[in-house]
């Protein structure tokens, strides 16, 4: 492994990866891969986690090919220098941003989305100009297996490598000196990850995730109470089974206003999955065995149990969990304290709505908040009063798709942030450039030290040109001296 992190390196150094025509080639290979694997894709996605092929598109493959053409549309103006606006003290100066790669960079995805969160990362490292290592995640085997087998015939075998392997082989890639990390999955990883990192004093990138809360206001209208079930429900289960780290984790209502919360989500449900959604091919699988079984556990909990009031059934061999509702469980249960991870929704009420922000605050910052409500006010309570990656009203999930908006968490939700712009800017170091002529001087910069040099730099600091002037002309009147001794 070292010998192959070496030989990518001196590939960077070479300097091919900094190329335009380089890093359109790769994300041209990028998208040939996407539209001549797609049924592979579509048949791995299904075999790992049991994804219809729309849903695979919708969340993988059609938001790739999304980014993609972003990128294509405004690389040449991302890799441009800009000009650096300078006071008009610095008489004869100019200054310039120089977005440069940081070099070798190490993407460690996930199992969730194992192609888009594999290829979203790659996408920014290679517009940014980098050489990179992507290691996909074991536990999505069929998709891992194609990434390694199908993605090199499209890429520059020389600045990118994709390595298969499991938590040994995250180990020895983590022990080589890499420029960047960048890591989606869990927080107990991404220690591991930051701690590893230390070492070489690496930055990382962490997308980790949290327990994402929606909001429900008491709306009144019949369409805006409809359109927020189903968005919420949508949120938290047809997407990936609610295995993702933006789904909605939990949702907060007032208690007048719970009855008719459920019983709309019973409704929606039924309409959006059908009466039997694990013959519906609209609900994915869970990923594995021991995910199943940590599910299985939370709903089996004797504290939790008598809290479903919608669902709960559970199938072992086909890793089927039916979209699962709980009312008011106890709030210091692991369903409550743990990041869910599936398709179960707990409901947690409320005296009013607004106690829904001081609930936020006293959990740790989620990767997103979504609230649903026509009330301006609480709107605006929302934003300035929770901190979070991001806030969305009256939908959920959206911002994701979104490429003029950075995506990343705050605190134990995650560091960093990408997408769009933002991920070359994740990859890309700005190199400050100054540039100044030998005829023109600020003599007064240098000793020996006066008071007058004293006056004149703190007029040049203020950019008091007037002050100075005076100073220049002996009019203005002098600073008392200090005795410092």
């Amino acid at each position: 492994m070292e010998k192959e992190v070496m030989a990518l390196r001196e590939c960077y150094r070479s300097g091919k990866t900094k190329q335009m025509s380089w890093r359109r080639s790769q994300l041209r290979g990028l998208r040939d891969f996407l539209k001549e694997k797609e049924v592979e894709i579509f048949r791995a996605l299904n075999q790992d986690l049991g994804k219809h092929y729309v849903e695979a598109f919708r969340d993988e493959v059609g938001i790739l090919n999304k980014s993609l053409n972003f990128v294509f549309k405004e690389l040449k103006t991302w890799m441009s220098t800009t000009e650096a606006k300078l006071p008009i003290i610095a008489l004869n100066s100019s200054a310039q941003l120089v977005p440069e790669p940081l070099g070798l960079v190490l993407v460690i995805s996930t199992w969730n989305f194992p192609l888009a969160l594999s290829l979203e990362p790659l996408i920014g490292a290679i517009a940014a100009g980098n050489a990179v290592v992507l290691k996909p995640s074991e536990l999505a085997p069929a998709c891992s297996s194609l990434l390694v087998n199908s993605l090199p015939n499209y890429l520059d075998n020389e600045a990118i490598k994709v390595i298969e392997g499991g938590p040994a082989v995250g180990e020895q890639l983590l022990q080589q000196k890499w420029d960047k990390i960048f890591f989606t999955g869990s927080p107990r990883v991404g220690r591991i990850v930051m701690s590893a990192a230390a070492k070489h004093l690496t930055p990382v990138t962490l997308e980790l995730g949290g327990k994402c809360p929606a909001v429900l206001d008491s709306l009144s209208r019949s369409w805006d109470k409809e359109a927020s079930v189903k968005r919420i429900i949508w949120a938290k289960y047809g997407s990936c089974a609610g295995q993702a780290c933006i789904s909605v984790d939990y949702l907060l209502v007032e208690k007048a206003f719970s009855s008719t919360a459920v019983e709309l989500m019973k409704v929606m449900i039924k309409k959006v999955f059908g009466d039997n959604p694990k013959e519906s091919q609209s609900v994915a699988r869970i990923i594995n065995k021991h995910h199943f079984l940590r599910l299985k556990n939370l709903l089996t909990d004797e504290m939790v149990k008598d809290s479903i009031i919608y669902g709960g059934s559970m199938d072992e061999d086909s890793l089927f969990v039916e979209p699962t509702i709980l009312l008011d469980p106890p709030l210091h249960s692991k369903i409550m304290t743990e990041e869910i991870f599936g398709p179960v929704i707990p409901i947690i009420t409320l005296d009013k709505i607004e106690d829904s922000i001081d609930f936020i605050n006293s959990r740790p910052k989620p990767l997103a908040i979504y609230a649903f409500t026509n009330n301006e006010v609480f709107k605006e309570r929302m934003i300035s009063e929770t901190s979070s990656g991001s806030v969305v009203f009256n939908d959920a999930i959206v911002q994701f798709a979104a490429d003029t908006l950075p995506f990343g968490g705050i605190g134990e939700s995650g560091i960093g942030k990408y997408h769009g712009k933002f991920s070359f800017d994740t990859f890309s170091h700005y190199k400050s450039i100054a540039r100044r002529n030998l005829y023109t001087d600020f003599w007064f910069r240098f000793p020996p030290w006066t008071n007058y040099k004293l006056e004149l730099l703190e007029t040049a600091f203020n950019y008091d040109y007037f002050g100075m002037l005076l100073v220049l002309l002996g009019l203005k009147r002098s600073r008392k001296r200090f005795h410092i001794n």
